[in-house]
């Protein structure tokens, strides 16, 4: 226990008091916001793991709790919530939804020295902003951008048309899937950008008709794409429609409704399609009474990793936890093993395909 000198000395000096017995942890996610959906089922994720860590004996012979910074999916109140986090002595963090709202926070976290991984954001814009502290498991938008293009090629596609919302997220994927379909003898018959909360898409749902793609990729988020998705399907748009992971909630059928049959989605891992997941599943279930989102699994692993890694270096000393993420061979995960390359980005591609039948998600055939 803190003596009264010690916690006095803490407030003098400007520094939170910190319980002896506890290492505090971090998340980041949007709790408010469009995307709050995704954001409260991470941290429920996060927690989940927590708990479960604290029932084995916690770390380093402490337990462990958490702290949330609610980043919206917006790159000033994201700032906000790391700047405080930063500053309330976090051993680490688990988190990063949205790319654009977590780009400006690297530097944040770096300045600080916190070990960050990130379970879902994943532009390759966060790689040359990484100031060495921030560890991807999820993995890119290259991995995702050749994944579809597979996808497409199997299925005869040569003509796409690609929407994106101008975030790092979306134009990231939007950029790179143009240059790489266009750089194998393809054809980009429209490139759009909509304005994120639009309610209206008909200027460019015509322009997407008129010019006939075999298929639409919107690259963006499930709340404006579920939109999206209804009024091409309205004005008569029969081709394939596909989306990227940002759009790879459940609820994107309940705002598209009967247009998303059919709808194809690149996606990471979900609890649903991953035999390991069954039992945090349950567990999930049960502490939260709903199903576990798209990137519970991940964010579940985030906070073992980040576990393991404090143990394994013996220490909450940043230096040598950032250089035990960097070696990480870790197994003991749900979402598949986790390794980094150079540039700390998960050493392999986690990416599936979904097909959106009968109101929800099944694996693609």
């Amino acid at each position: 226990m803190k003596t009264a000198a010690g916690l006095a000395l803490a407030i003098v000096l400007g520094v939170p008091a910190i319980a002896q017995d506890t290492l505090t942890i971090g998340i980041m996610v949007p709790t408010t916001g469009s995307e709050a959906t995704y954001g409260q089922d991470m941290a429920n994720a996060v927690n989940l793991a927590i708990g479960e860590i604290n029932a084995a004996g916690g770390v380093l012979g402490k337990q462990l709790t958490s702290t949330i910074g609610d980043d919206g999916c917006d790159a000033q109140l994201a700032v906000n919530a790391a700047s405080k986090l930063a500053a309330s002595g976090v051993v680490g963090v688990v988190g990063g939804y949205c790319s654009g709202a977590t780009v400006p926070t690297l530097k944040i976290y770096g300045d600080a020295k916190i070990p960050l991984i990130i379970p879902a954001a994943n532009s390759t814009k966060l790689i040359p902003e990484n100031p060495g502290n921030a560890f991807m498991i999820n993995s890119t938008g290259n991995d995702q951008v050749a994944k579809a293009i597979e996808y497409f090629n199997a299925k005869g596609i040569k003509k796409i048309a690609i929407i994106n919302q101008g975030d790092a997220y979306s134009q990231d994927l939007a950029d790179l899937t143009k240059k790489n379909w266009e750089a194998a003898g393809n054809t980009v018959t429209n490139f759009e950008v909509t304005n994120k909360g639009e309610q209206d898409y008909s200027a460019v749902v015509t322009a997407i008709t008129a010019a006939s793609p075999d298929a639409v990729f919107w690259t963006a988020y499930y709340a404006d794409g579920g939109l999206l998705i209804r009024q091409l399907r309205e004005r008569g748009y029969q081709g394939l429609i596909a989306v990227g992971d940002g759009s790879n909630s459940p609820e994107l059928f309940k705002i598209a409704g009967p247009a998303a049959e059919g709808v194809i989605a690149f996606s990471n891992p979900t609890a649903e399609f991953l035999p390991e997941a069954k039992a945090f599943a349950d567990a999930y279930q049960k502490q939260f009474g709903a199903a576990p989102g798209p990137y519970s699994t991940l964010s579940y692993d985030a906070m073992k990793l980040l576990a393991w890694a404090l143990t394994t270096a013996g220490t909450t000393d940043s230096a040598k936890v950032i250089e035990t993420l960097q070696g990480a061979n870790f197994t003991e995960t749900i979402s598949g093993p986790i390794s980094f390359t150079p540039e700390k980005t998960l050493a392999r591609s986690n990416f599936v395909v979904l097909e959106g039948k009968g109101g929800a998600w099944t694996l693609a055939q």
